[in-house]
């Protein structure tokens, strides 16, 4: 492949330099979809804080072509991902906000306990029946709720994008598509809310997945709340461990070396990805005295996921997902709530 070349045909501006502005219209007007959808991804990241050079482009993709994992190889070490620590970077944080936000805080104990149980149920019963509701009430009041100091934690959500309550995930499903991820959508809703409730004191990190240019993005509900320049780990398959140049492992040993000894996930989908991410990412690093909490208040499935199932020994594919992780020694919650 002629590298030069292809650099002409993304550089829309003529100005030698790759901006993510140029890599969006590339994607617009060359009409990329699932086959580019990897290489997007990556350089998306990589001209996340500012342009990238013709010279700089071309040795990126010679990494790319050369490396037997192609773009989820070491390419992915050239990323930067702003401030050590990113502490929710979602937020230049005006001191009016961050008062709101700490009077918000005192309230989040009965925000957590109370709406996401009735939420849920409701949009259960609406989507998925009332035995299914019910069945999920009853999972959801056997689970604890858990009070912990925000400097002993770190959350990461996981991939909070368009695709699964818009894009091409959401499609795929069919005519049911906008039932069933009802309840991601109400996941998004609240991961949303807690961000801005918390913003500048919790240190958060998200992942997101290589979709289609167009289902890509950032959720609606993050957008106003994430910034647009937000570090983000590329996570191709279930496993947030996976590629291991994707800069996750790193983050953990560097907040563990600081102090903070609970990981908390929370995203979509619950049965899948965070299920997978969560015991992996509880088993590499138990011998670091590391602490993985799922919250349940943050993390949503397919509605179908919430219905018992043969397939699951009688259980619905989410409490299946719940017993496997506390299995595996991670915590799962019904809520979590963060004091200063």
């Amino acid at each position: 492949m002629d590298f030069n070349k292809l650099f002409n045909i993304l550089d829309f501006d003529r100005d030698e330099k790759l901006s993510r502005k140029d890599l969006y219209r590339a994607a617009k007007n060359l009409g990329w979809y699932w086959s580019e959808a990897p290489f997007f991804a990556v350089f998306d990241l990589l001209t996340l804080f500012g342009s990238i050079s013709r010279k700089t482009f071309c040795y990126y993709m010679n990494q790319i072509e050369t490396d037997p994992l192609g773009p989820y190889g070491d390419v992915l070490l050239n990323a930067k991902y702003g401030e050590s620590g990113n502490k929710a970077r979602s937020a230049k944080v005006t001191p009016k906000e961050r008062e709101e936000s700490k009077m918000l805080s005192k309230t989040s104990l009965k925000i957590l306990n109370d709406d996401p149980v009735k939420d849920s149920i409701r949009i259960l019963s609406e989507t998925g029946g009332i035995k299914t509701a019910k069945s999920y009430e009853r999972l959801l009041n056997a689970l604890d709720f858990k009070k912990i100091h925000y400097e002993d934690a770190a959350w990461l959500i996981i991939d909070p994008q368009r695709s699964f309550t818009k894009g091409a995930w959401m499609k795929s499903i069919g005519y049911r598509g906008k039932k069933d991820i009802r309840m991601i959508e109400l996941c998004f809703e609240r991961c949303a809310k807690m961000l801005s409730m918390y913003r500048g004191d919790i240190e958060i990190m998200f992942s997101r997945c290589p979709f289609p240019p167009d289902s890509y993005d950032w959720d609606e509900h993050f957008h106003g709340v994430i910034e647009k320049a937000q570090p983000y780990f590329i996570k191709p398959g279930n496993n947030i461990m996976f590629p291991p140049t994707n800069g996750f492992k790193p983050w953990v040993e560097r907040f563990i070396k600081n102090g903070k000894t609970m990981l908390v996930m929370g995203g979509c989908t619950l049965n899948s990805c965070v299920r997978v991410s969560a015991v992996k990412t509880q088993k590499f690093f138990k011998k670091k005295n590391l602490q993985v909490i799922v919250d349940m208040s943050l993390s949503g499935a397919r509605v179908g996921n919430y219905r018992q199932s043969a397939m699951f020994g009688g259980m619905s594919s989410v409490e299946s997902a719940i017993v496997e992780m506390a299995e595996n020694g991670v915590e799962v919650v019904r809520g979590v709530g963060y004091s200063d």
